[in-house]
């Protein structure tokens, strides 16, 4: 079967042959249709984030996938059904935070990551996988079901958010969303159609025109220019915002979002920054978090019911949103644009097969 493969930070993807997988007990083999595309997947080819499998030399990329069971193999799947697979496995059998279904939890050590952290990915014709770790969607997602996997990243953020409000009488109201790529893009149209929330604000730094700010103001959101307004003025000009959704991985922003919440508001961080060293005013930001009661947390990975939110979230997203937000889905014969990154670009995916 065909894969396509990456030996992290010496080049660009290749197409490679291996042999089909064989599910083991307990496993479904899976058709693969589309895997998606993200900045992940950049950071994995280029060589800062990422491990190979044990005794690899190259990683078959992709944890954005939907696929169609080809072989049930004795599990409670059906032939025939669609299937989106989970990122996360236990390394060495089960532990703590996977039997208890917690394994976006798990520090690092104690779970692979296809695609990403020691294991391969889903970026082949086909793949295997244990079926607890497969989540049932509906036939008529089938190709959008790659964007499944991003979209429960969020809904975990916004789960947690909620829960360290939930203390208190807390209405989310107002959001900015810090970065206007895919996952961004997503997460606007989360709270504008989905939770209702009434001030949203997404901050980029692109020039017009550009599809993104296009998509963002379509949404009823107001863009913001990092480069006029920095996300530490951003109260000054619109006095707070109760939840800020950093996804940048700009390390700064993580210090800055303090200044941009209102009084009782929630910071969550999910980009993973390099090290870097800046100075910061520790002192006034520890002040503004106690005297003003705010919060910041991090999350990232979600499990098997953030993808089951995030499947009904997908199905009330509007379709005119999502034929722009993908602006590319390509064959293997020429998967390699996939993985370009230009101004028009803003969410591909790989096709491997149509239902």
């Amino acid at each position: 079967m065909k894969a396509i493969a990456v030996e992290p930070g010496s080049g660009d993807p290749s197409l490679i042959d291996l042999p089909r997988p064989e599910p083991g007990p307990g496993e479904a083999l899976v058709r693969t249709l589309r895997v998606g595309v993200d900045g992940t997947d950049h950071e994995v080819i280029a060589g800062h984030h990422g491990d190979l499998p044990d005794g690899a030399d190259r990683l078959v990329l992709g944890h954005e996938a939907v696929g169609v069971v080809d072989d049930p193999n004795g599990t409670d799947l059906e032939d025939g059904q669609i299937v989106v697979p989970t990122v996360r496995r236990p390394p060495e059998g089960p532990n703590e935070y996977f039997e208890r279904g917690e394994p976006d939890m798990a520090p690092s050590g104690a779970y692979l990551e296809r695609g990403i952290v020691g294991a391969h990915g889903f970026m082949a014709e086909y793949f295997t996988s244990p079926a607890e770790y497969l989540v049932p969607i509906p036939e008529d997602l089938a190709h959008l079901g790659f964007l499944v996997e991003p979209i429960s990243i969020t809904e975990k953020a916004i789960e947690h958010a909620v829960a360290s409000r939930s203390a208190f009488d807390w209405d989310l109201e107002s959001a900015l969303v810090l970065g206007n790529g895919s996952l961004g893009l997503l997460t606007l149209a989360m709270f504008e159609k989905v939770h209702d929330v009434d001030r949203t604000y997404c901050l980029g730094r692109r020039d017009r025109p550009d599809p993104s700010i296009d998509l963002i103001e379509e949404l009823g959101s107001t863009y913001v220019d990092s480069r006029e307004t920095p996300v530490s003025e951003i109260p000054e000009v619109h006095e707070g915002v109760d939840l800020v959704y950093e996804a940048t991985g700009y390390a700064k922003h993580a210090f800055e979002t303090v200044d941009a919440l209102a009084p009782n508001g929630v910071g969550v961080l999910l980009g993973v920054p390099e090290p870097w060293e800046f100075e910061v005013d520790g002192g006034r930001l520890h002040r503004e978090l106690v005297l003003h009661n705010k919060a910041l947390l991090g999350t990232v990975n979600s499990n098997r019911g953030h993808f089951e939110a995030a499947t009904d979230t997908l199905a009330q997203l509007p379709d005119s949103f999502l034929e722009d937000l993908v602006t590319g889905v390509y064959g293997l014969e020429s998967f390699e644009a996939a993985f370009d990154s230009g101004d028009e670009v803003i969410k591909t995916a790989v096709e491997f097969d149509t239902i």
